[in-house]
């Protein structure tokens, strides 16, 4: 019960110190059992090297963080989606939000005029949480169709592999 209190504790004052998605990202990428990685500036290329599907989906992406919990306990979850929503309470509009005992989904933006200029997708299924920050010019129809569980999986899948497969681990280009 303590250590239930010391870290709601500690959470709200995460919260109220760092309420942005980088601030989220930066906070928990070496939490153990987390996959993690953005793109900088000297990669954008790879963004424009995605495939046309994912294109299509999302539009212009100039910077793309994503990070995924594995394992994740139950007071961690609940941690997690509290931060989450400070953060898209920061000036968010929700465009999805579900929330189940076994699942959260959660889409919000940031807009200019018609166009989407941030947008968040936070997906918490059984013990795996992931989150996206995506940045640039969308189409905010494209972005509420992440709202069906299929569309969100396949765009998930597309992107993570056409990530992958456009990152080069050897400096040596004959290799």
């Amino acid at each position: 019960m303590k250590n239930s209190i010391i870290l709601i504790t500690l959470s709200c004052v995460m919260l109220s110190c760092n309420s942005s998605f980088q601030g989220f990202y930066n906070n928990h990428k070496a939490d153990l059992g987390t996959t993690s990685f953005q793109v900088p500036n000297f990669m954008k290329a790879v963004l424009s090297t995605i495939s046309p599907q994912v294109k299509h989906a999302v539009g212009n992406i100039s910077d793309f963080k994503y990070i995924k919990f594995q394992n994740v306990s139950t007071l961690k979850r609940q941690s997690l989606i509290s931060e989450m929503n400070a953060v898209t309470n920061n000036g968010y509009l929700d465009v999805f939000r579900k929330n189940e005992l076994e699942q959260t989904r959660i889409i919000s933006v940031k807009e200019a005029g018609t166009v989407v200029t941030n947008a968040i997708i936070f997906v918490h299924q059984g013990s795996d949480i992931a989150a996206y920050y995506l940045q640039g010019n969308f189409d905010p129809d494209k972005i509420k169709s992440l709202a069906d569980e299929d569309t969100l999986n396949t765009f998930t899948t597309s992107l993570l592999q056409n990530y992958n497969s456009n990152l080069n681990p050897s400096f040596n280009p004959g290799n």
